[in-house]
């Protein structure tokens, strides 16, 4: 059994070709040469059993067979490649899942998604909470982590912000909490289980505290720091995490920050992730965290 068309590109010539009646311009439109698109014409007429053009001193024009099949192909490929956009299209606005530090979430990038909204307002951006290792591609599409893990060589991770510590609590206890910028003996040190080495590590960058001070624990970190917000005591307090507490006077650091040596990263299971969307976020996410570094226009570091 013959086929009746012998290819779907031997057909794009042939459409070109009976729009603008010329081989020459159909090449130029389809970035061939003048005998790639001849050659396919004369394939389509060689299956079909007749000719498709005249050719006339070096000019083609329809058949009427020709015109009829014309007709049909750019009703055809016309409605294949609507379909193709609107399947790309779909594939390119489809939701994106990005997976965030809890804390982080909570206290830095939710606050900061109606600046992405904005600037794309038709893009879904779906959030959820998670820590530690994330299996890119089984329902998370990017991941917003701290590097304190070895995650697969095959991942794209694109640096952040550095993490910068330093101890916070509310500004009307600063005073009996800290003397001379040093943190006091009578200073409740809020510790939490998810960060138990906080305290150890900020004594390591700037000395160590006084001895036997106060001390309570929380289940989450996020938990310490509304113990700080509430005058409980003092906790460590991520400047990303705090930064906006800071700018609404709810919290102070009379020490300021200091890095602690560690990063958080955007990590993607490609380049970009996957799609329109995921890039769009990814460039945001970026831009967003260069423009809050020490040095950019605009920032505020208050201790």
């Amino acid at each position: 059994m013959r086929h009746l068309v012998t290819s779907l590109p031997a057909l794009a010539c042939f459409r070109v070709a009976a729009e603008v009646e010329s081989f020459s311009k159909a090449a130029e439109r389809l970035n061939l040469t003048h005998g790639a698109v001849s050659r396919a014409v004369r394939l389509l007429e060689e299956d079909l059993g007749t000719p498709l053009f005249e050719r006339r001193n070096r000019a083609v024009f329809l058949t009427d067979a020709g015109r009829r099949l014309a007709q049909v192909t750019a009703r055809g490929l016309g409605e294949i490649e609507a379909e193709v956009r609107r399947i790309r299209d779909d594939r390119a606005a489809a939701p994106v899942t990005v997976s965030c530090e809890p804390t982080l979430l909570m206290r830095w990038l939710i606050p900061r998604m109606p600046g992405f909204h904005a600037a794309h307002p038709r893009a879904d951006v779906r959030l959820v909470a998670g820590g530690g290792p994330v299996p890119l591609g089984a329902g998370i599409d990017l991941a917003i982590r701290r590097d304190d893990f070895d995650w697969p060589e095959s991942y794209h991770a694109r640096p952040l912000f550095a993490e910068r510590i330093g101890p916070v609590c509310r500004p009307d206890r600063a005073a009996a909490f800290f003397a001379a910028g040093r943190l006091t003996g009578a200073a409740p040190r809020l510790h939490t289980r998810t960060r138990p080495g906080a305290w150890a590590r900020w004594e390591a960058l700037a000395g160590a505290g006084p001895a036997g001070a106060p001390a309570q624990q929380f289940e989450h970190f996020y938990f310490s720091l509304q113990a700080a917000v509430a005058g409980l005591g003092v906790a460590i307090g991520p400047w990303q995490l705090v930064r906006d507490d800071l700018d609404a006077g709810l919290l102070v650091a009379p020490q300021g920050f200091r890095e602690d040596g560690s990063t958080y990263l955007l990590l993607s299971a490609g380049a970009t992730g996957s799609g329109a969307v995921a890039a769009a976020f990814g460039d945001w996410l970026v831009g967003l965290a260069a423009g809050e570094a020490p040095g950019a226009a605009g920032h505020r570091d208050r201790a």
